[in-house]
């Protein structure tokens, strides 16, 4: 990936970064990756692995394995390379991909955005209500739960 990146740095694209678990990925997910890229050519998303999702989310997380997340987020149209990471956060993913744009959710204050002095510009992306894994969870849970 390192080469294709290089060679599309050369064409002057510009590169956008996210990363994220995408456990239960729903339509919150997609509306984020089409505003990513609104602001970029190359579209780089970082995926949680499974043990870093356990770490993150808790030890029944994440529902889906990091490999099928990977697919399935391969094959979403905005989505150009999806990089799985086993560290707690993408800081070093984010160092090696130096995107031209980070983009991460509303939620997220600047100060707390690891990479944020890597990237060229930060874009805080808001998230859309009603829309969340942790609610979809919550939802079956609450229909089908015992």
């Amino acid at each position: 990936m390192g080469r294709r990146l290089a060679q599309e740095r050369r064409k002057k694209r510009t590169i956008v970064f996210t990363n994220g678990c995408f456990d239960l990925i729903h339509a919150g997910h997609l509306k984020i990756f089409l505003e990513c890229k609104k602001k970029g050519d190359v579209l780089v998303l970082g995926l949680n692995s499974d043990s870093s999702v356990r770490r993150i989310k808790g030890p029944k997380r994440p529902i889906i394995t990091e490999q099928d997340r990977a697919l399935l987020l391969a094959g979403f149209e905005p989505i150009d390379y999806v990089v799985i990471f086993k560290e707690d956060t993408p800081e070093r993913l984010i160092q090696w991909v130096k995107p031209d744009v980070l983009i991460k959710g509303g939620d997220w204050k600047a100060s707390e955005i690891v990479g944020s002095d890597v990237a060229k510009k930060v874009v805080r992306i808001p998230l859309v209500k009603g829309r969340s894994t942790s609610e979809i969870i919550r939802l079956i849970a609450q229909r089908y739960g015992q």
